[in-house]
């Protein structure tokens, strides 16, 4: 994951998911308000304890796509195979609704590991090899451009013609977080990458995540030049479209410099980290209005974020995502 560029991920249980299929997605935006009981009496995924109720208005939008996948072994190197690894199979092709996060729900960031919410709590994120939790709007965190490290055999081994390699034919490394950057440079490449990601976003919806985030979207600029932001735009489009064919919605994740892009990507919403820290919040909102996430890892720039933004969802956490009981675990929301 990423931390302005991305969170490093300490999940001993399993890598975060990649990257889903091409096609050419066409959206098609209408503003309907459902009421969604978000919280309930029932325990919370870890099993820890009962969820606050709350009532909530979710603002949805209808989207529409067509994609289009090749055969391709899509299976997962957690061991977490999905059981529809097209991400077009079961689709009508009819226009679906996807619910947004609730305009200034509580939000908690919980990619290091799921554990009960803290009360207030209404949206949570957390990795798409963790378990949703009971009554809350969940976000599935996908690594969707770059593989894990303990992925590596996966990928080497089962797909070495999708990992981006230099001109000695060696892996392309993002050296701050030790992971082999997948080559989305062609539209073959990126329709067999869609092909494995989007098997992985489709377990999302299966498992019961409302949303997807994709992590690395700014890869390219990691590349050596080997990689475009067109290619990164076109790949996400993919990506936008695998989740919008199983009813969920999907975050742009950081990447100020694309966001005018965000129509050719079919975005939904955007998780922001850091916006306050670099000044970036506003060019988010300006964009995705109410729908941005925010997360900060600075006590200062959180307060201060709170202040600017009382009508956005905002987290304070620690940043290596820790939970309860570790001496680093840091939560605070507004």
């Amino acid at each position: 994951m990423q931390l302005h560029g991305r969170v490093l991920l300490f999940v001993a249980l399993a890598p975060a998911c990649t990257d889903g299929g091409e096609g050419a997605t066409a959206t098609a935006t209408a503003t309907a308000t459902v009421s969604a009981s978000v919280g309930s009496d029932s325990a919370s995924s870890d099993g820890t304890g009962p969820v606050s109720s709350t009532e909530s208005n979710i603002t949805t939008t209808a989207s529409t796509s067509a994609g289009s996948g090749t055969e391709t072994d899509t299976t997962d190197p957690t061991g977490n195979d999905s059981t529809d690894t097209d991400p077009s199979a079961g689709s009508t092709g009819e226009p679906g609704m996807v619910a947004l996060p609730p305009a200034d729900g509580g939000l908690d960031y919980q990619l290091g590991g799921g554990y009960e919410p803290p009360a207030g709590v209404m949206i949570v994120s957390r990795d798409r090899n963790d378990t949703p939790a009971a009554g809350l709007y969940n976000i599935c965190y996908v690594n969707g451009f770059q593989a894990q490290p303990d992925e590596e055999s996966f990928w080497l081994d089962q797909h070495p013609d999708l990992v981006l390699r230099d001109g000695n034919g060696d892996p392309v490394i993002d050296q701050d977080w030790d992971e082999m950057l997948l080559d989305t440079s062609t539209d073959a490449k990126r329709t067999a990458l869609a092909e494995i990601v989007g098997g992985w976003i489709a377990q999302c919806g299966t498992d019961g995540f409302d949303a997807v985030e994709i992590d690395n979207l700014d890869s390219y600029s990691r590349s050596m030049d080997l990689l475009s932001q067109d290619d990164a735009v076109a790949y996400m489009a993919l990506l936008s479209d695998a989740a919008h064919q199983h009813g969920m919605a999907i975050a742009q994740k950081n990447s100020t410099e694309i966001l005018d892009r965000h129509d050719e990507m079919g975005t939904d919403f955007a998780v922001a980290e850091e916006c306050s820290t670099w000044d970036e919040c506003a060019d988010y909102v300006d964009v995705y209005g109410d729908a941005v996430l925010m997360i900060e890892y600075v006590e200062g720039d959180f307060a201060n974020g709170c202040a600017q933004y009382p009508d956005h969802s905002i987290v304070l956490r620690d940043v290596n995502l820790t939970t309860p009981g570790n001496g680093s675990y840091v939560y605070d929301g507004c």
